[in-house]
């Protein structure tokens, strides 16, 4: 922590306090000076508070929560024709307007906004948030925030403005047909502000089955790029989507403004610093155990009735 804060002094020092001077740590080099994650508090304030994302989940401290139930997604199954583009620092795909998500504890009713990938180098470990320290190959965010506000500037100055779905994704043998189209479309974006347009889609070609939907973890933190807003519900979950290598490599063809491959597009997980994550599992599964042991206790009832 002193070493950072040694760096950021000296950042400061350096003036480099440009947000679009922001980068990922695989950008810092010799040759080219950019703010790395280490010192983005630097670009923004925001960057150095204490409910920062992403962050390590460690299961054996996760709480239960009954709360936390199933979501409504309202225009997930619709298709649309969105502008996929290269910003830069990662692939984003802007959602039209009749996205919405609703309940599983979420405070409000939230507006899809756009989705964008994190992700490693050639399928090597690329997530943001880990599990137990388990690094996945690439994480993926659906962004919404509340129906009342028009930008993410504006929500992120409300505490539970921003609703982000998580998905983690594995190596699998085989690919996963149902994310050709946006594949097949990062080889007309391979540099920074190329965009094209991703055509007959529906965002649940890309999430997990509704019914695997159903165990998440749960808490409160930030934007995990600057300005780094503590506004965000994160909900992510449990069961990971498979890709194959491939097409998991396929994403580290795209290049950043200074022409390096884009790799390694994550933040180091943050500090907890006292937060609680929640699981929504937590109910369900003792559910199951209840139900184990009731029938546990009624076999061994009727196996005493008939012995005797």
């Amino acid at each position: 922590m002193l070493l950072a804060r040694v760096l950021v002094l000296f950042a400061s020092s350096m003036k480099i306090v440009s947000g679009a001077g922001w980068c990922y740590q695989s950008q810092v080099t010799c040759n080219h000076t950019c703010t790395g994650p280490e010192t983005w508090e630097v670009v923004s304030q925001h960057c150095g508070g204490r409910y920062q994302s992403p962050v390590n989940i460690v299961t054996r401290r996760m709480l239960p929560d009954e709360r936390l139930t199933s979501f409504h997604l309202t225009g997930y199954q619709e298709t649309f024709h969105g502008r996929l583009m290269n910003n830069g620092h990662t692939v984003q795909l802007d959602l039209p307007s009749n996205i919405r998500i609703n309940g599983g504890n979420l405070p409000a009713s939230y507006k899809g906004l756009q989705v964008h990938l994190h992700w490693g180098n050639a399928g090597g470990p690329g997530s943001e948030h880990t599990i137990d320290g388990e690094q996945f190959p690439m994480e993926m965010h659906i962004v919404h925030i509340k129906e009342e506000y028009d930008s993410i500037a504006q929500a992120g100055k409300d505490r539970t403005g921003v609703a982000v779905l998580g998905f983690f994704f594995q190596e699998s043998a085989s690919a996963n047909k149902k994310f050709d189209p946006l594949i097949n479309a990062l080889k007309y974006i391979p540099q920074p502000t190329n965009s094209t347009e991703l055509k007959g889609v529906s965002l649940d070609m890309f999430i997990l089955p509704y019914n695997t939907m159903t165990k998440y973890f749960r808490y409160d933190g930030s934007l995990t790029t600057p300005n780094c807003a503590e506004a965000v519900v994160w909900s992510l979950f449990e069961n990971a989507i498979p890709l194959s290598k491939k097409q998991l490599a396929a994403f580290s063809q795209l290049r950043f403004p200074n022409g390096q491959q884009m790799v390694r597009t994550y933040r180091p997980v943050q500090p907890l610093n006292g937060r609680q994550v929640y699981y929504s599992g937590g109910h369900a599964a003792a559910a199951s155990i209840v139900l184990l042991i009731t029938s546990v206790l009624v076999s061994s009832a009727l196996c005493l009735h008939d012995t005797a």
